[in-house]
């Protein structure tokens, strides 16, 4: 169901940066329209963030403690972790 309404919310997206290329719009319209695609451009980057901590894949380190082993980019690199080691507290 969340995969549904971030597929919606990115095609809403879509539309609204095509309408507002155009320049057809008026100043009105289009600052209404740039205010809901900033809306829906944080759900979808909030969606994608959720989605990518659950990639996350659990793993044991050397001394044995589980730690999160951040998802690879398709280009290769690693998310850079913002916690202390990625060492969960158990």
């Amino acid at each position: 169901m969340a995969e549904q309404k971030f597929e919606k919310d990115l095609e809403k997206l879509e539309g609204i940066v095509e309408s507002l290329e155009e320049g057809e719009l008026s100043l009105d319209d289009s600052i209404k329209k740039f205010e809901e695609g900033i809306k829906l451009y944080k759900r979808c980057e909030n969606a994608l963030s959720a989605a990518e901590k659950k990639i996350e894949t659990l793993s044991k380190n050397a001394e044995g403690k589980l730690e999160t082993t951040p998802m690879e980019h398709e280009d290769g690199a690693e998310e850079a972790s913002d916690d202390d080691g990625g060492e969960l507290p158990f």
